[in-house]
């Protein structure tokens, strides 16, 4: 397995980032078949597999407002308002995803694109694993 972790800046406001140029550069250079498997190892960032730039970016984050609302309801409750929530999210939007790689390329569909999800406005900075596993 062939592994590198990429920096990626989310600012301070939530996010839906998109990875996947990052991801389509890291698996042409290993140039085979086999699989990506993308990682956050964060508590409170996840991996989305979704459409991107016909504003589904801004839908999700408005389901996952609705459904998680940046309030004090949160037990955990340190850092920014609504803190706890971005706790619970990635129960929701796992902090991981595995894409199949054809012949050094993302296998996606035509509209999908990998996205880093981030609600955490007091964590400005992420890493990401990026793990190729051959066939």
């Amino acid at each position: 397995m062939r592994s590198e972790i990429i920096s990626v800046a989310t600012g301070s406001r939530e996010t839906v980032h998109d990875i996947t140029a990052e991801c389509a550069d890291f698996v042409r250079r290993q140039g085979e078949d086999g699989l990506l498997h993308i990682f956050v190892p964060h508590a409170t960032a996840g991996v989305a597999l979704l459409e991107l730039g016909s504003r589904s970016d801004d839908d999700l984050l408005a389901v996952l407002r609705d459904l998680l609302p940046p309030d004090d309801r949160w037990r955990h409750a340190h850092g920014s308002p609504g803190h706890g929530r971005s706790h619970v999210m990635p129960a929701l939007i796992p902090p991981y995803a595995t894409v199949p790689v054809l012949g050094g390329r993302l296998a996606l569909g035509t509209w999908q694109s990998i996205a880093l999800v981030d609600l955490n406005v007091d964590n400005r900075q992420r890493q990401v694993r990026l793990s190729f596993l051959s066939d």
